[in-house]
């Protein structure tokens, strides 16, 4: 049995991904920083500079909220859908617009695109950004030429550049996409109002001729009927040296789905010893223009999230690093059953330490240890003005010696294995976030990404569905 998942699920995935962040009964996403101790061996395995691979089993998932720091809210404003970007340049080969990629034209013709016969696959550059961030759809690239005129200008109509190129405008980038939803990779994809009322659904404006034929009589056929489901089309059809030489539209007419030239119909064009295969090449549903999500491959979905400093009244510390980004999907509070709603919560478990006797100076990044209760953590945050201690228990650093994940006592000394620092805790704090709940969507281990004050990180991810 042949089948096949279309684009149109991949589509629908990526409106409903996008939705959930703004529908009535929204879901809460909270990108995630995290893993503030080395990649090593002995902690997981990989190291800084090759981190490893992340996993996606039960006991890692479980495993990304022990060692989570903080987390941030993403917004409906933080959301786009997204293509893969392609700067024009010049020199290049663009593949253009046809709605039968992939299929064969009288057994023996099959459309097909640089990368096969998928518009959207890897590596098909049929649509291009501008350098003035318009963003084009290539109509016709004058039979596999290169193109060497960049397209320009915002018309509704199809432009055509001095390289025979032809272009359609979609959109432009607002400075608000350009800031927040560009990368070297991918950007923002938005539907132009002024260009959707401008479509036409169901024209056919272009013809590809890929057999000219042979013994046809030589004339101008002129606004000759395009034959199909639509009506109003017509076109032109020229013969030189007994071959269809151009098939020009004169006009686009509407509601075709599919459509037919008939040349060997056409009165006075003789009787062809080789048949000619004209396609008429029909647009997308609602019309060039209608949709640009759909029609430039929007089933990528773009989240981007600023962290300024020590966001959140110090939820995000800063001083430390983290190596990991991730995504939770609806966490509750801690020790809730709440879905958690605030913009930023802080994942990390707090100490504080008695004014009397004075604490040591504790440093990140060192294993700490209680003297009663045997407990172990790592320190992530160390704030000697209120004497406040903010730590992570993982499986690797964050258990007893007789390997059991053990809770902090209050009165007990606690003692840095690096500063060899003491302190006497007089409270225990939980995380605002309650490790294991919600959903672990996303996760992503990268070099270490060190955290200061006056910086801000700004994460882009790309959810390709």
């Amino acid at each position: 049995m042949a089948a096949i998942i279309t684009h149109n699920f991949r589509q629908a995935n990526a409106y409903q991904f996008y939705e959930s962040f703004s529908e009535t009964a929204a879901t809460n996403y909270y990108l995630f920083v995290g893993r503030p101790q080395t990649f090593a061996t002995g902690t997981g395995g990989g190291t800084d500079a090759a981190p490893p691979t992340p996993l996606d089993n039960v006991g890692a998932n479980l495993s990304y909220y022990r060692d989570m720091m903080s987390a941030a809210r993403i917004s409906a404003s933080d959301v786009a859908y997204a293509i893969p970007r392609n700067d024009w340049t010049t020199g290049t080969v663009y593949d253009y617009y046809r709605h039968d990629y992939g299929e064969t034209v009288n057994a023996a013709v099959v459309q097909t695109v640089a990368s096969g016969t998928d518009l959207f696959a890897t590596g098909t550059n049929f649509t291009v950004k501008s350098a003035d961030n318009n963003i084009y759809k290539c109509m016709w690239n004058n039979s596999g030429g290169t193109s060497t005129v960049e397209p320009s200008g915002t018309s509704t109509s199809e432009l055509t550049t001095g390289d025979s190129y032809v272009w359609k405008y979609m959109y432009s980038l607002s400075s608000t996409q350009a800031a927040n939803f560009l990368t070297s990779d991918f950007m923002a994809v938005a539907t132009d109002s002024t260009v959707a009322a401008a479509s036409v659904d169901g024209g056919v404006n272009r013809f590809h001729i890929a057999n000219g034929g042979a013994g046809y009589t030589n004339n101008t056929y002129s606004t000759q009927v395009l034959y199909g489901d639509g009506t109003s089309g017509t076109f032109t059809v020229v013969v030189s040296g007994g071959a269809v030489t151009s098939v020009v539209s004169v006009a686009a007419g509407t509601g075709y789905t599919f459509a037919d030239c008939k040349i060997d119909n056409i009165s006075g064009i003789g009787t062809a010893s080789t048949a000619a295969v004209v396609t008429p090449i029909v647009g997308p549903k609602g019309g060039h223009g209608d949709n640009a999500v759909k029609e430039l491959g929007g089933f990528y979905v773009m989240t981007n999230t600023s962290i300024a400093g020590t966001a959140g009244s110090g939820d995000f510390v800063v001083g430390n690093d983290f190596r990991r980004v991730g995504v939770v999907r609806d966490p509750y509070n801690y020790g809730t059953t709440t879905i958690s709603t605030a913009s930023t919560l802080s994942a990390l478990k707090t100490m504080t330490f008695a004014a009397s006797p004075t604490p040591g100076t504790f440093v990140v990044d060192e294993v700490i240890t209680g003297g009663t209760s045997g407990a172990k953590g790592l320190v992530v945050d160390w704030d000697a003005t209120n004497r406040i201690v903010k730590y992570i228990q993982t499986q690797w650093t964050g258990v007893t010696t007789a390997g059991a994940l053990t809770v902090f006592a209050t009165s007990e000394v606690v003692t840095g294995a690096t500063s060899s620092a003491t302190g006497t805790t007089s409270a225990i704090g939980n995380p605002e976030i309650d490790y294991y709940s919600g959903d672990m969507i996303y996760a992503e281990n990268r070099a270490p990404i060190a955290r200061a004050a006056d910086q801000t990180e700004n994460i882009k991810l790309i959810v390709e569905f």
